[in-house]
């Protein structure tokens, strides 16, 4: 019983949580409809585009995509995607697990953005601390989209 005490006291020194507690944390991590992403689609969507979100069918499930321009937008985290801002911190523990789960994720983020190049789509990237500062980053995504509505075919 003491062993036991002192190895729980000693993994508290660098997670307050316990396994059970970190666990529940981590589950409620969103892959999809994230706040960032949820920001930038209202934004798009009171700018009058109007997009599909998550199409299985192209490489990387992109957050929001405009099929008939071919443009593909990602909505990164700068945490899980490694922005490097300030929002881009490191874990304290288990250094080379998460070293490698974030080479991995920007690895993964750059084959899937050349394959959908190689496919003829346009890819744009917008950073979760982007999203607070929205009047540049919509500006941006504007110059990149064009016009909210294409012209009909004649």
């Amino acid at each position: 019983m003491v062993g036991s005490s002192f190895r729980m006291r000693r993994r508290s020194m660098t997670d307050t949580l316990t396994p059970a507690q970190r666990s529940a944390l981590m589950s409620r991590i969103r892959g999809v409809d994230t706040k960032p992403e949820l920001a930038v689609r209202r934004g798009l969507h009171a700018r009058g585009y109007r997009y599909r979100t998550h199409l299985r069918g192209l490489p990387g499930r992109p957050d929001v995509v405009f099929t008939k321009r071919r443009i593909a937008v990602f909505v990164h985290g700068c945490f899980w995607h490694r922005h490097g801002c300030p929002k881009t911190s490191d874990p304290k523990s288990r250094i080379e697990y998460w070293q490698t789960k974030f080479e991995s994720n920007v690895e993964r983020d750059r084959r899937n953005q050349e394959q959908l190049v190689r496919d003829g789509w346009r890819v744009f990237v917008a950073w979760e601390c982007e999203v607070e500062k929205d009047e540049t980053l919509f500006a941006r995504l504007a110059d990149f989209l064009g016009p909210p509505r294409l012209p009909e075919p004649a």
